[in-house]
């Protein structure tokens, strides 16, 4: 088994992975709560992931993974998908664009993004982006891509979403007219309170932010995290 795994482990590493799902429950494949049994008992002495789970994050400890079994609730389905498209969008930055400038746009670009889950990691990626030649190039990759995935490791919650969507607001507060305003603060109001999925809010001002060309908010990734054919953020 150890064989197989290290074998599949090296095989895995040329196919550009952007997450992976694992077998709920599965002795080699488990993420968690897999029972590890003694050598020579019957009882299991402790839960952890299966062979396969461990060595797996082992190697590419950045790639989103996730039980299969937990992707049946919405908020952990939705926040799987946001990780993988990140990752993507950080892989094709770090391996195929790289440069100070690139990193700067990108960092721009996700800032909403990455507020709607953690403050902190957001605001530690602002210090390494604003001394980027303190450290050496590969150093600095290397940090952002950790942290910048770590941020992902928090959810995103109503309260999160609504000060991100009330700081987008702030853009629009002097073109929109009063019915305007108020239609979608009502709507951020509703979603707030679990009244409204999240797609709502967020379509309204996307559909602003392109209606009068607000250039900073058009390339936010938050408006547009993942393909709108996955239908995500419908939940309440």
């Amino acid at each position: 088994m150890e064989q197989y795994i290290k074998g599949r482990i090296n095989s895995l590493t040329h196919d550009d992975l952007c997450g992976y799902i694992f077998k709920s429950k599965s002795p080699s494949c488990g993420l968690g709560r897999v029972p590890v049994y003694s050598e020579f008992g019957s009882h299991s002495v402790r839960h952890g992931p299966g062979m396969f789970a461990q060595a797996f994050t082992n190697k590419f400890p950045l790639v989103p993974t996730e039980d299969e079994g937990r992707l049946n609730d919405s908020r952990i389905r939705e926040n799987f998908i946001v990780k993988v498209f990140s990752f993507y969008r950080l892989q094709n930055l770090l391996k195929k664009g790289f440069s100070l400038g690139a990193l700067v746009t990108f960092h721009t670009q996700h800032k909403f993004l990455l507020l709607a889950h953690s403050r902190k990691h957001y605001d530690a990626l602002g210090q390494l982006v604003a001394k980027p030649k303190s450290l050496s190039v590969e150093v600095l990759k290397e940090k952002y891509g950790k942290i910048f995935m770590e941020a992902f490791s928090l959810k995103s919650t109503p309260k999160k979403n609504t000060d991100v969507l009330l700081h987008m607001m702030g853009f629009l507060k002097k073109i929109l007219t009063k019915s305007e305003k108020e239609d979608i603060l009502n709507t951020i109001e509703d979603y707030k309170n679990e009244l409204l999925p999240l797609i709502v809010p967020v379509t309204l001002v996307r559909h602003q932010v392109k209606k009068h060309n607000i250039e900073y908010l058009q390339d936010q990734v938050y408006l547009n995290p993942h393909p709108k054919e996955l239908m995500l953020r419908n939940h309440v």
